[in-house]
């Protein structure tokens, strides 16, 4: 380990936590509203920050750069392409959650449904939270770290071991950070290792592109431009990890169910002060979003030209690090790999507990009876955010023995519970009376239909191809259910706003611009102009 790198990575570390700690002393939390949506009162940049660092983890840095060295750039189109998704969510859900003032997003369906159709959705939420998103943080942010500090040589144990202990750190230091400063705490820092972040990159592009070009800056990007050219195509055949037809089929469902339906990543969009700072903060998550490129999939390109063959394809990233940078910035970047595990890792718990105790626990006890105080509500969650923490400690090291693309395996994974929750929220959105009855019914059947095609049926079909399949099908059937048994009263949406719902007055062509950006993006990273022969 180089006590130079160990040394940034602890002062910077530390920093980040310090600058936390001072903005969020005076936020006393009192209230379940404080910890869950730090009261309704964040700006635009603290919501497009959150937004952002929510979704980024260690699993993109080391996923992306796994994909691109192991393939091409064709894993870009699950950052890039969410753009119009996250767009979408923007100019016609996010108005609806806050018009009704929602806190979680199975509240939609308990006003839209029934309340056991929100129970059922908030339980699928909270297993996928606790087997899947939280696990996958501790063990992406163990594999970095790991990479970068070599903690299995120094500590001479085997790489398994190291990721254990990893993943241990990890986890206990993210779940005394939600516990202790709910979300508050959470986007402060995501805004201090947002420009942390975007620094490192810029910094790391630097001295990858010179080593590749043997000490000369310019020699290296002309090196990445003229050969192995192939790896830079975004535009996937069905032979590539992400075919570029998926882009229109389940990725679009999958990444309008993240950025519209899942409460990790809604949350913060719920906890803005207004809609307008909601949808100012999208767009400036968006424009994070598109600089994905730069952030994720460059170190994978500069790897390309490094190392012609790797035994451990997850450690792209960090070695890539580790080899190319000044120990300053292998310390600095170590810092930010972690603040991005832990500002991942908070928000999933944070989130995970919102759903309990306000879906959950607190209609439970009020059911029976139970008087239950703010006190108690704060008091549960802390204690059901370190069950799910151990939970998912225990968890992420099995992650160790997945056999297929790390990235491709997380999204299989995440597709598993995200496309049944999307779709009857989606006939929810659309209709206003196909009954609870066709919700439980869709939400089965696309689950076991997903599970069947994924682990016991060879279908041939790539998995997202399935997924838009699925999709179609239980739609189908739950609006063949509305038909022959409709509500009685149609649905009629809440109208109890508890911010100023005014949209941001600039939206459409800022939105436009972003939508070109995404466009072009894909054009310059295809056969059409630097994926080219030479």
């Amino acid at each position: 380990m180089n006590v130079t790198a160990f040394v940034t990575f602890i002062v910077v570390t530390l920093l980040v936590a310090l600058i936390s700690w001072i903005k969020t002393r005076r936020h006393k939390i009192t209230t379940s509203a404080g910890l869950f949506l730090a009261n309704r009162k964040l700006s635009f940049t603290a919501v497009g920050t959150a937004l952002f660092f929510t979704n980024i983890s260690a699993a993109e840095f080391v996923g992306n750069s796994e994909s691109v060295y192991l393939n091409n750039m064709t894993v870009m189109a699950w950052g890039v392409s969410s753009v119009f998704a996250m767009l979408i969510v923007s100019e016609f859900v996010i108005p609806v959650y806050l018009k009704g003032a929602m806190s979680t997003t199975p509240d939609f369906l308990e006003n839209r449904y029934d309340p056991q159709t929100k129970k059922l959705v908030s339980l699928v939420f909270l297993i996928g939270y606790m087997v899947n998103l939280l696990p996958i943080v501790l063990y992406t942010g163990a594999v970095a770290l790991n990479g970068l500090f070599h903690f299995s040589d120094i500590w001479d144990i085997s790489y398994g071991s190291s990721i254990w202990i990893m993943v241990w750190c990890i986890g206990l230091i993210g779940s005394l950070y939600s516990i202790l400063g709910g979300l508050k705490a959470i986007v402060i820092s995501d805004l201090v290792l947002g420009i942390c972040m975007f620094s490192g990159a810029l910094l790391l592009a630097y001295f990858g592109l010179r080593h590749v070009g043997n000490g000369d800056f310019q020699q290296g990007i002309h090196t990445i431009l003229s050969s192995k050219t192939e790896h830079f195509n975004s535009i996937g055949t069905a032979n590539d990890a992400v075919p570029f037809s998926t882009i229109f089929t389940g990725m679009i469902l999958m990444n309008l169910f993240y950025w519209g339906t899942e409460q990790v990543i809604v949350q913060q969009a719920l906890a803005s002060s207004n809609l307008e700072a909601s949808q100012k903060g999208i767009a400036l998550a968006c424009a994070g979003k598109l600089l994905g490129p730069l952030l994720f999939i460059l170190p994978g390109i500069i790897a390309v030209h490094m190392y012609s063959s790797m035994e451990n394809t997850t450690e792209v990233f960090s070695r890539v690090v580790s080899d190319v940078s000044p120990p300053v910035l292998s310390g600095f970047i170590a810092a930010v790999i972690f603040g991005a595990a832990i500002t991942s890792y908070s928000p999933g718990l944070n989130s995970a507990s919102t759903l309990f105790i306000l879906n959950l626990y607190k209609p439970f006890k009020e059911k029976r009876g139970i008087p239950v105080t703010e006190k108690n509500l704060l008091k549960t969650s802390k204690r059901f955010e370190m069950f799910a923490s151990l939970l998912a400690m225990f968890i992420a090291p099995l992650f160790l023995f997945s056999s297929d693309s790390f990235y491709t395996f997380m999204q299989k994974i995440n597709a598993a519970f995200s496309i049944p929750i999307f779709t009857i929220m989606f006939v929810g959105f659309v209709t206003k009376k196909v009954p609870p009855i066709a919700a439980k019914i869709g939400l089965a059947f696309c689950l076991t239909g997903y599970i069947l095609t994924q682990m016991v049926f060879d279908t041939g079909i790539h998995f997202l191809h399935v997924l838009a399949i699925l999709f179609v099908l239980t739609s189908a059937i739950m609006l063949v259910i509305g038909k022959l048994y409709p509500m009685e009263r149609a649905y009629i949406a809440q109208n109890k706003p508890v911010v100023d719902l005014k949209p941001w007055k600039n939206r459409h062509w800022v939105n436009g611009l972003l939508l070109l950006i995404m466009i072009l993006l894909f054009l310059l990273f295809s056969p059409l102009y630097l994926s080219s022969a030479g």
